[in-house]
């Protein structure tokens, strides 16, 4: 079993594994960047685990002249910038307490005890400098099989950090093979202990359901979110019915998690997953546009050519219909339009409130011809 790829054999990076292991330690390459790289999916962040403690990983790799950046110094992580490239580097670990939000944990020599604190067996698979995998607890056959299966007892790992309820469900949408199903005990799990989510921070919740919605196809892990009664805890009143037609229009369109939002609804969102203000904006452009049955021109005008596109997605997913012919040209005819009358065409026989409400009654006849009325008629 091995992995490959330019991240791994990149000059800087091997030689900050030189470094560790020259020293007697190991530099093992883990979790994210060794599953990607056995599934041929793009690697993004380097993660290494190692034996040695991390004033000794600071020491060794300043001595081979990276810079390290103490950025969780408390977890036993420092980050070394080797070539430019940020590599995380974690000391093994063994839990020592935990409350459902953060571990307490100290350090070990064991890598058996750093992956059984670990989520998922596919998250506990290290690969040596040369690609070689080491996979201490049966992970490398759950990967291939794209089977999503918790550490040891499922219960046990989501106690430990209730945010793993909904890494569960944003992993499977990404990694596993939904013909295949859920895993039934994680699954189980999940549902027994869905109460938990309620004890996590809004930023922790936002930050995993956004994940979660710019998946390729998120519909069957909401859907199961729904059913296992975890989504009500995390977007209560929200309908998951047009979430899969929607997936079906976007028609291979670039993932955009707000759009989805947009169709499942619910309550409270703004709060419980602490939009931004740009979010909470674009969010109430949507659902105002999805309040209405403005043509593709009118609502391009309205709120730009992304959010109008969202909206016609989202209506035709949600009112069952399929999207007008030629939509697209009347979206981009909207986005390019400009209200023909100027207040300086009104004046100077019109002045203060009654030039604002004149604009605004021409305005109103404008859009209801779908942006077609010219300048002539409207004054006419």
């Amino acid at each position: 079993m091995k992995v490959a790829g330019n991240w791994l054999t990149a000059e800087p990076t091997q030689a900050l594994c030189a470094a560790l292991e020259g020293a007697g330690f190991q530099a093992l390459f883990v979790g994210g960047c060794v599953r990607n790289a056995a599934l041929g999916l793009s690697v993004g962040d380097i993660d290494l685990a190692t034996d040695a403690r991390p004033e000794t990983v600071t020491t060794l790799a300043e001595g081979a002249g990276f810079k390290v950046v103490p950025t969780g110094i408390d977890h036993g992580t420092v980050t070394v910038v080797a070539g430019g490239i940020p590599h995380e580097v974690t000391t093994f670990r063994r839990d020592v307490e935990t409350d459902g939000r953060r571990a307490v944990v100290a350090y070990s020599t064991r890598i058996e005890e750093d992956a059984a604190r670990r989520d998922f067996t596919m998250n506990a698979l290290y690969a040596q400098p040369d690609g070689s995998v080491i996979d201490p607890l049966g992970g490398w056959p759950d990967l291939q099989a794209r089977h999503l299966r918790f550490v040891g007892e499922p219960e046990a790992r989501i106690r430990e950090d209730y945010l793993r309820i909904l890494r569960f469900f944003r992993f499977h949408a990404i990694y596993a093979d939904p013909a295949a199903g859920m895993d039934a005990e994680g699954l189980a799990a999940c549902a027994a202990l869905a109460d938990g989510i309620d004890t996590l921070s809004a930023e922790r919740i936002g930050a995993e359901m956004r994940k979660l919605l710019a998946a390729a196809d998120p519909a069957p892990a909401v859907a199961a979110m729904a059913r296992s009664g975890v989504l009500a805890h995390v977007l209560p009143g929200a309908d998951t019915r047009a979430l899969a037609p929607l997936i079906h229009l976007e028609n291979a369109r670039a993932p955009r998690w707000l759009r989805r939002l947009a169709v499942l609804g619910g309550q409270g969102v703004a709060e419980r997953w602490r939009l931004s203000r740009a979010e909470q904006r674009d969010l109430a452009h949507l659902q105002a546009a999805l309040a209405t049955l403005e043509s593709p021109a009118v609502l391009g005008w309205r709120i730009g050519e992304t959010l109008a596109e969202d909206a016609l997605l989202a209506r035709a997913a949600l009112l069952e219909t399929p999207l007008l012919s030629g939509w697209q040209a009347e979206l981009a005819r909207g986005v390019q339009s400009r209200f023909p009358v100027r207040p300086a065409d009104l004046m100077p026989a019109l002045q203060g409130a009654e030039l604002g409400a004149r604009l605004k009654a021409l305005e109103g006849q404008w859009l209801q011809s779908d942006l077609r009325m010219t300048r002539a008629e409207l004054l006419g």
